[in-house]
């Protein structure tokens, strides 16, 4: 059986002298300006008979007989079992700064055996935070991006009809305690540590802003001091810093996915000269038995007389090649595509030449 595989070979420049200038906005970010991560736990009704079956999920009923007594429906020993309920887990990300009364978008995903989210509306769920606290409320109808049918022998789904989506679908109740405007000394972190690119962030601020105003604490850390400017409201300082231009610097990596196939190597890889060979063996057996039986009114009984052929073939390879040291990327992907080898084989080309020392860059194999 042959499989076909397929990959892509990504040039990504990196190289600063031709990259191009970007922001420090989208570089880094400000110490303490962070959004945080809000789960509840809720019930979503209104669906068309394809919510929870109770007798599965004893959670969907506990928690419908709690919201019906919190409305004054008394429902102790009543034997109901309704199918256009599901409990669901509802998340959202509450953005830094969100003050209250405003909206946020939340995600919901159910937990039972609900077969689809579509139609369904979500019922008043409270939002907590990692502290316990709870910072929003989130209520409407549920978007599902999904599909469901089933018949008596077969079902199609399309799409997940078990997750869907409430834009603005909750509202802030809560705000974080954090007062930006008393900040003497900002502190910008790095997305992407690299000393080369964080010395350059400092002195793009210090040659805008003033000497000393800048200060490079390590690869992914550089703190502004606010104070030395006098009496400076620190958003409008940033506004300033966030707009600066730097070009950026990054380490040779090469990036590569075994499940598609792809394979992303930077402008500054380099590899030493070194020579590849490179082939296949192939080993197939092959079973044709032989049915061997006596002559009509004669003695004797039919037999299976086993019979194998095995055989063993090598593809021609590349034999040996060699792939000279060069100073771009260009050359190096031009000497291995030379070598007449398939886009998988490269894969595996590349992780040994890494092994042997001769690739210069970091190998990250996903």
């Amino acid at each position: 059986m042959r499989f076909l595989y397929i990959a892509v070979l990504l040039i990504v420049s990196q190289s600063w002298a031709n990259a191009a200038p970007v922001r420090i906005k989208d570089l880094a970010n400000v110490d303490g300006v962070r959004g945080n991560d809000l789960v509840g736990y809720g019930l979503v009704v209104g669906l068309n008979g394809s919510g929870d079956s109770l007798r599965n999920s004893p959670f969907t009923e506990e928690i419908m007989a709690g919201l019906l007594e919190r409305l004054g429906v008394n429902v102790t020993d009543e034997a109901f079992r309704p199918k256009n309920v599901a409990a669901v887990i509802v998340t959202a990300a509450l953005p830094p700064f969100a003050r209250t009364g405003s909206q946020i978008d939340v995600n919901v995903a159910a937990i039972g055996d609900a077969k689809s989210l579509l139609g369904g509306t979500l019922v008043m769920t409270p939002l907590n935070a990692a502290d316990g606290e709870i910072y929003a409320v989130a209520q409407g109808s549920v978007l599902a991006s999904g599909a469901e049918a089933s018949g008596a022998a077969a079902s199609v789904v399309q799409g997940v009809p078990t997750t869907g989506t409430i834009p603005s679908g909750a509202r802030v109740e809560r705000e974080v305690a954090f007062d930006f405007s008393q900040m003497t000394n900002l502190r910008l972190a790095l997305r992407n540590p690299d000393f080369t690119t964080a010395t350059r962030v400092e002195a793009a601020i210090n040659r805008k802003l003033g000497r000393g105003v800048a200060e490079l604490i390590d690869s992914g850390t550089i703190t502004v001091d606010a104070s030395v400017l006098g009496r400076v409201n620190p958003a409008r300082l940033m506004a300033q810093i966030e707009t600066i231009t730097v070009e950026p610097e990054a380490a040779a990596r090469v990036v590569i996915d075994h499940k598609s196939g792809t394979i992303v190597m930077g402008e500054d890889v380099r590899i030493s000269r070194v020579a590849v060979s490179q082939g296949n063996l192939t080993l197939r057996v092959r079973e044709m038995p032989v049915v061997s039986q006596p002559n009509p009114f004669a003695p004797g009984e039919t037999v299976v007389v086993p019979r194998t052929q095995a055989e063993i073939t090598q593809e021609p390879g590349i034999g040996f090649a060699e792939v000279s040291g060069e100073s771009s990327l260009s050359d190096v992907v031009a000497g291995l595509n030379a070598l007449g080898i398939r886009p998988r084989d490269m894969i595996d080309i590349l992780k040994a030449v890494h092994a042997a020392g001769a690739l210069h860059a970091e190998l990250i194999v996903n």
